[in-house]
């Protein structure tokens, strides 16, 4: 059994090259977690659960550590093509409840839009878990006011990765990850 996380932080990258694995593996360097043995998790913030600074983040890092992250990740060779990898977090007022984190990636959408969508949908889903009575229809706005004022919800964010795919079939990656740190 794993002991729950400390701390997690946001990073996201972006990479280009004409394999779509190395493409990957820039843009974990561009997102600064590309020493780590990544191993992907579901998305429940743990209680008591600090969100540090990337930089605070990536100095806890050891290489070749084992890693737990949500990823959100896109890819695509196809010239012209607009992708994104979006994360959104949602914390909850008391320390001793669990949050979210959503992930979503795809293609033709802002990066505002889908950074929203990702803000939006892990508030819901926090939410939706604390009780809170809303049109899950209205506009994020709307929403994001009611969370705001029920002062259940005391935190929630989010961070984009997005690109524009390039000439000569060349792949471009985007990613976006929270990270988990033990201590």
């Amino acid at each position: 059994m794993f002991p729950s996380p400390k701390r997690v932080f946001l990073t996201k990258g972006v990479g280009v090259h004409r394999h779509a694995l190395t493409a990957f593996e820039f843009a974990l360097r561009d997102a600064d977690i590309e020493q780590q043995n990544l191993v992907y998790v579901s998305s429940i913030l743990p209680p008591r659960c600090e969100v540090v600074p990337r930089h605070v983040g990536v100095e806890a890092l050891k290489p070749g550590d084992i890693t737990f992250c949500v990823m959100a990740r896109s890819e695509t060779n196809e010239l012209g093509r607009h992708l994104y990898a979006s994360l959104g977090m949602a914390k909850p007022s008391d320390p001793d409840m669990y949050g979210y984190i959503s992930e979503i990636h795809g293609y033709g959408v802002t990066a505002e839009e889908s950074g929203e969508q990702a803000e939006d949908l892990a508030a819901t889903m926090l939410a939706s878990t604390l009780g809170l009575d809303f049109d899950p229809e209205a506009a994020w706005n709307e929403r994001k006011q009611i969370y705001e004022h029920s002062s259940l919800i005391i935190d929630s964010r989010s961070i984009t990765a997005a690109a524009v795919c390039g000439p000569n079939h060349r792949w471009t990656c985007a990613i976006a990850a929270a990270v988990f740190l033990f201590s």
